[in-house]
């Protein structure tokens, strides 16, 4: 026997049936051991010693894989082909060495880019070692995002309340979005005018031509800058004459977009299909893993995580077959294409994401796939047979005219684009973030030196435009361009920030939390190295080097750690008044800003005399008065309020931490929201001081609804749970749905069943909070579904219960809510009668079956051995009392 160590059960039941009965695959479920979230873990005065423990998971499966591996042939490690999956093998050959398993035992590593049958033979046909450099650049990342983490995290918990934690890649990427949003902010919108002329051709034909030139100067877009010029020029084109000048029509083509790597995968998903990238990298993993696909588990895509654009000659091949037949010769190039990658630390090792079988085509598969499946299947597999079609041929057209007018020459200038050949455009075209795709127009036919009749002038004011927020699409891209990170770490970098509270995401955009500029100002404070983005990059492409056995994994730590390592030290004497007006500095446009009126936007509009300056309090940041306790006014960090009125303000007492949402209309009490010990939450009204007083009602924050956009209905309904949201079907009594220590559930008497991650507790109706008790009841989890509903035989006409035959842990049954009676084993299920299950039901009640018979039994047998317990008691000798122990002397008082 053969033992196979892969990542994922799914993997491994993909696998298992290609290799047959001489290998046993294992899964090690992702990685098995780790750091130790405590000091010392990477000791860099022991030359980066790294201590690693097996998680509790993680001990379990090693333990599963060393009892297979006894008195095995032979241990084969095939998990991923990357850094990641290197490290995985090499862990589970550590935790295995230390048990001391292997002796004699040969060791065997082998890749494969796909899950399929041929991949994965032809991989155990050439075994490998493992690839120790590899390990090593895993060390080597792991080592620095500890280091940064561990020791980054606390100064920013001692010298920033409220920040979480910060991170080598993570704060980086932060800072982007940040540094985006200072820049809309900054932004000054410029005024300019658009002159656009709509002429008549000789032959009737209309078409628009804009303002290019005057008086033999060009004229850009932002040049025409005010209403009075732009009304010059509309007068002296409404009264001149149009002639075409000249007419251009240049052949050009456009070329397909190469297949995906991760990163381009992301983006277009979350372009195309509104995917996250850690979605779209779950259900992309699913794809490689193996699906049922017709009665064959299959991976059905190569592995999802790469750099490399370039495809197999074989799969090449075959993707030029399936072109031509399904949108024939003309669409086949006449040598393949090759592709390079552009962007920084670029690995090519492996394919590009392609479908591991060109000819399966999206609508044959779609009917064995979940809905986002087919979706991201498709997406790749259009983009992968686009990159190997035949290019666009199109023809753009430009027109010259000259407008005379009073002796002067007024130059417009019209375009046009016609497809003559869709090419690869027939299947795909590449989505776009931020730019807008000019409509391709066809210009009517026209010859130079035409005479033109003037239809209308229009001049049209604009104004320049911020650069736009990044989305996630956009974000990835910029990080990829930049060098920063992996493309495979991506989705877990974007997700941290959401889950750390420092950006949130609206309208499909990344949005900085006041929380997250703070942790980026500090850092460009005090560790502006560290979030620089060429320091970051350079520091990947060492990375890089050490993958390739080109440098020492420790000697970039050592000189990583130099550096840091004082830049930390430095920090300890930093006092937090050092910080706040650093951070005042910084992000004073943002905490202060000019709102134009002449006056001093720091000036405390509360006293008058006092300064507005940050502040730090056991919650986070906010804005206090230098008056202070003169003058208690304070506020949010952000200048504006609620909903963005006001600002955000809370004088006469106000509290650093606390945000007044209004009142409550029936007791007129203060509706706030809070930052706690353990979360934001709602409270409504102040706590007294009095003894005995009565505490004031709050509730916690359900997951997903930020303090910062929560609003005075939303707390006012959630200070008003638990709430009735339906009766129990059989009892008749309330199901209430409420937010408690584990978050939001819905309650039958004592029964609780925990909401599901897409549950609203605010907005859960009565089918689904009934759905979540009768599972719960019927020993379902949280968000599972009620058991098997049954198949209904009709009403009884006596009672006018439904009778219902199931399936049940012992066999079918049949049953009317009251009874349920077993069918015996010559009866069929399927073609089971009402009259015959009404038989069944009568006979089991008869027999005294039923709840309250059930109940009764119950009783009666528990009474019945009590009593025999206790005739047993009196037959028995009694037993001596254990000795009391003497009770300690009391000490005299006084």
């Amino acid at each position: 026997m053969k033992v196979v160590v892969v990542e994922s059960p799914a993997k491994a039941k993909t696998i298992n049936k290609y290799l047959g009965r001489d290998y046993e695959v294992i899964a090690s479920f992702g990685h098995i051991r780790d750091l130790p979230a405590k000091d010392g873990s990477v000791d860099p005065e022991q030359d980066f010693h790294m201590v690693w423990e097996l998680e509790d998971r993680g001990s379990k499966r090693v333990s599963e894989i060393a009892k297979a591996v006894k008195g095995a042939e032979k241990l084969i490690l095939a998990t991923d082909p990357d850094r990641e999956g290197e490290a995985i093998s090499w862990h589970v050959l550590e935790a295995l060495t230390a048990r001391k398993v292997l002796k004699g035992i040969p060791v065997e590593r082998v890749t494969f880019n796909a899950i399929t049958k041929s991949s994965v033979e032809q991989a155990m046909r050439k075994p490998r070692q493992i690839d120790q450099a590899l390990v090593d650049a895993y060390l080597a990342r792991r080592a620095l995002d500890y280091l940064v983490g561990f020791n980054l995290s606390p100064v920013l918990w001692r010298k920033l309340p409220g920040a979480r934690s910060a991170g080598r890649v993570q704060s980086v990427a932060l800072r982007l979005v940040v540094e985006r949003e200072m820049e809309i902010e900054a932004f000054k919108p410029r005024e300019y005018w658009s002159i656009v002329a709509t002429l008549r051709t000789q032959d009737g034909a209309t078409f628009e031509a804009r303002l290019v030139g005057a008086d033999g100067k060009r004229i850009q877009r932002l040049d025409v800058g005010n209403a009075e010029e732009a009304a010059a020029f509309k007068s002296a084109l409404e009264a001149a004459t149009f002639q075409v000048a000249s007419i251009e029509a240049k052949p050009a083509k456009r070329h397909p977009q190469p297949p995906f790597t991760t990163s381009t995968l992301q983006q277009e998903a979350s372009r195309k299909l509104g995917m996250a990238p850690a979605q779209t990298m779950r259900v992309a993993q699913r794809l490689y893993e193996g699906v049922d696909v017709g009665g064959e588990t299959v991976g059905i895509i190569t592995y999802m995580r790469t750099d490399g654009v370039d495809m197999a000659p074989e799969a090449i091949a075959d993707a030029r077959r399936v072109i031509g037949k399904e949108f024939g010769d003309r669409y086949v190039p006449g040598a393949p294409r090759k592709y390079s990658v552009k962007a920084k630390n670029a690995q090519e090792a492996h394919e590009a994401v392609r479908p591991t079988d060109m000819s399966r085509l999206p609508k044959n598969v779609a009917r064995y796939l979940e809905p986002e499946q087919a979706k991201l299947y498709e997406l790749i597999w259009t983009r992968t047979m686009a990159s190997q079609m035949e290019s666009a041929e199109l023809e753009r057209t430009t027109v010259e005219v000259h407008a005379m007018a009073s002796g002067r020459r007024i130059e417009l200038r019209a375009t046009g684009q016609v497809v003559k050949f869709d090419g690869f455009l027939a299947l795909y075209q590449e989505g776009k973030d931020d730019e807008e795709d000019e409509e391709s127009r066809r210009l009517p036919p026209m010859r130079q030196g035409d005479d033109l009749k003037r239809e209308k002038i229009a001049s049209t004011q604009h104004f320049t435009e911020p650069p736009p927020r990044y989305s996630e699409a956009s974000l990835v891209k910029r990080m990829e361009e930049l060098g920063i990170g992996r493309p495979s770490t991506y989705a877990a970098v974007l997700q941290t920030l959401r889950d750390r509270e420092y950006v949130k995401i609206e309208k499909k955009r990344l949005q900085p939390e006041d929380k997250g500029r703070l942790v980026t100002g500090f850092l460009e404070s005090f560790f502006r190295r560290y979030v620089e983005y060429d320091f970051t990059a350079a520091l990947e492409e060492q990375l890089d080097r050490v993958s390739n056995a080109e440098i020492d994994w420790r000697a970039v730590l050592r000189d990583f750690w130099r550096d840091f390592s004082a830049a930390i030290g430095e920090t300890k004497e930093l006092r937090v008044a050092e910080v706040l007006d650093a951070l005042n500095d910084l992000l004073g446009p943002h905490i202060f800003p000019d709102r134009g009126e002449g006056k001093d936007p720091r000036a405390c509009p509360n006293c008058g005399e006092g300064q507005l300056s940050l502040k730090l309090g056991k919650f986070g940041a906010f804005v206090g008065c230098s008056n202070y306790p003169e003058c208690t006014y304070t506020r949010q960090l952000s200048a504006t309020g609620v909903n963005g009125e006001g600002d955000g303000s809370s004088v006469d007492g106000g509290q650093p931490g606390v945000r007044v949402l209004g009142n409550d209309p029936v007791t007129n009490l203060p509706v706030t929201v809070r930052d706690g010990r353990f979360g934001p939450f709602i409270q409504l009204g102040e706590a007294s001081a009095e003894k005995g007083a009565e505490k004031p009602k709050r509730s916690s924050l359900p997951r997903g609804l930020s303090p910062s956009e929560i609003t005075l209905d939303q707390a006012l309904a959630l200070l008003s749970l638990p709430r009735e949201v339906a009766k129990h079907p059989e009892s008749g009594e309330p199901i209430l749905a409420g937010i408690g220590r584990f978050g939001p559930y819905v309650q039958h008497r004592r029964t609780y069943a925990n909401l599901g991650r897409d549950d609203d507790v605010l907005e859960i109706g009565g089918n689904r909070a009934i759905d979540l008790i009768v599972a719960k009841e019927q020993g379902g989890g949280r968000g599972r579904p009620a058991g098997d509903p049954g198949r209904s035989l009709g009403k009884d006409a006596e009672s006018g219960r439904d009778v219902v035959v199931k399936a049940g842990r012992y066999g079918p049954f049949v049953t009317d809510g009251e009874v349920n009676a077993t069918l015996p084993k010559s009866a069929n299920a399927e073609a089971l009668t009402l009259d015959e299950a009404l038989k069944l039901i009568a006979a089991k009640r008869e027999a005294g079956g039923g709840k309250k018979a059930s109940a009764r039994k119950k009783t009666t047998t528990r009474k019945a051995a009590d009593g025999d317990k206790a005739k047993a008691s009196a037959k028995a000798p009694a037993k001596k009392p254990a000795a009391k122990k003497a009770a300690p002397k009391k000490k005299a008082a006084g």
